[in-house]
């Protein structure tokens, strides 16, 4: 195994893919109310909501263990309705040199699909590839939907 990977998750969602769209870029800081047993809160610490360029700093559980990951908002494609996340510190940042998280929804047809793209290196071979986070991902991704669907 390398240093360097990627991974992608997908999963079809019934909600509205653009109101998916733009809960991470305008409203990340609401996922907590959706997604309470595993995203505490989502505080803006530069920047603006919804820009990039801005750095926002999460509180999650993951794996039953309270974390923290600081994260710039690296890029926004409203045409593919994308947002890249890069972290720049935190919990993540002791297992991986880079670590840059791509959220995006295909609004095509009657179906959306939301799909993870993480793309990482790790800071050494005894780090294990971080598939619980992409599990993290697509979990909330699920949470969300529910919330929206009630």
């Amino acid at each position: 195994m390398g240093l360097k990977g990627k991974l992608v998750g997908q999963i079809e969602i019934k909600s509205d893919g653009d109101v998916f769209h733009e809960i991470f870029r305008h409203r990340p800081h609401h996922i907590s109310d959706m997604s309470p047993d595993k995203i505490q809160g989502v505080d803006l610490h530069d920047g603006e909501w919804g820009a990039v360029g801005s750095v926002v700093f999460w509180n999650y559980t993951h794996e039953d263990t309270a974390e923290g990951v600081k994260c710039l908002v690296e890029a926004i494609d409203e045409e593919n309705k994308s947002v890249t996340f890069s972290v720049v510190d935190g919990d993540i940042a002791k297992l991986c040199k880079t670590f840059k998280a791509t959220v995006d929804v295909d609004t095509k047809g009657e179906n959306n699909v939301v799909t993870w793209t993480i793309e990482y290196e790790k800071l050494n071979e005894d780090v294990p590839e971080p598939i619980s986070y992409l599990q993290f991902a697509l979990n909330v991704t699920r949470d969300i939907e529910a919330h929206h669907l009630k």
